[in-house]
């Protein structure tokens, strides 16, 4: 098997606060084949002056991995990350929030060995490698794991539970990404509508999804789904009515109601 080559995209708009921790995070990670992708919407603050600094660093301290910076107007969030899975150029694409970051500078080495150790054929790389996650706060001090955790097997029927796997621990195929583009008629929920058709599409094709037993990602705990949680929910109830039909929809949300308030 070849060295393994991983996309990092990062979509930001206005994200000075919060750029330079993840542009720090994945130029830390020990594995060499890292592309970083930053889809910038034509930020109006100091995003860029940011980007510049960086790009500047990486020139005067060269090293393997690769930093690829657009900034121009989009229609969205998902609409720009469409655009960085048409950029992307490695064999696993992972978007990784402005904020977010890895949780080891051996993250990505660790995930390639779980890939090599697993002994793939070239022609059966995983559709899907998936872990688990942490919630931090703007410090990036731990504050918790997330609630939700992967199965040891995961397969799209689990989504009925809710999105398992968070979007920051789960990489996809570059070429199923391009495959599969992110559906522009939902504002807050296209992701989860995504990891679904993607495990879906390696359903079909015999992929496995493969499991990296790591801790991925460290996330903010604010992002843009949680700032919209309401309009995020009922986008989340039309997703799974689609895929797991209305009965098995209004049962799983009774069972989240009871389940919230059990732990009261």
């Amino acid at each position: 098997m070849s060295n393994i080559s991983f996309t990092i995209a990062t979509v930001c708009y206005n994200a000075a606060d919060t750029i330079e921790r993840t542009l720090h995070s994945v130029g830390a990670q020990e594995y060499p084949f890292v592309e970083h992708l930053i889809i910038d919407g034509a930020s109006k603050d100091a995003t860029l002056n940011h980007l510049h600094l960086w790009e500047k660093q990486q020139e005067e301290m060269p090293t393997s991995h690769k930093l690829v910076v657009v900034s121009e107007p989009d229609k969205g969030l998902y609409d720009a990350m469409n655009k960085a899975l048409r950029l992307a150029t490695g064999d696993y694409v992972l978007f990784l929030n402005a904020g977010d970051c890895f949780h080891s500078p051996t993250t990505l080495s660790d995930i390639a060995r779980s890939i090599q150790s697993a002994q793939y054929p070239d022609s059966q790389l995983p559709a899907v490698l998936y872990g688990d996650t942490d919630l931090v706060d703007d410090a990036g001090r731990f504050l918790r794991h997330r609630r939700l955790s992967p199965p040891e097997q995961l397969r799209w029927q689990d989504f009925r539970q809710g999105m398992l796997v968070c979007h920051q621990a789960f990489f996809v195929r570059t070429d199923l990404g391009r495959e599969i583009n992110y559906d522009l008629s939902y504002r807050f929920s296209a992701d989860y509508d995504w990891c679904l058709r993607i495990m879906q599409r390696a359903e079909a094709l015999a992929l496995p999804l493969h499991n990296t037993h790591l801790v991925v990602a460290d996330y903010l705990a604010e992002g843009m789904t949680t700032r919209n949680h309401r309009a995020s929910l009922k986008e989340r109830f039309h997703i799974m009515k689609r895929y797991f039909g209305t009965s098995k929809t209004i049962a799983q949300h009774v069972w989240f109601v009871v389940r919230a308030l059990l732990k009261r």
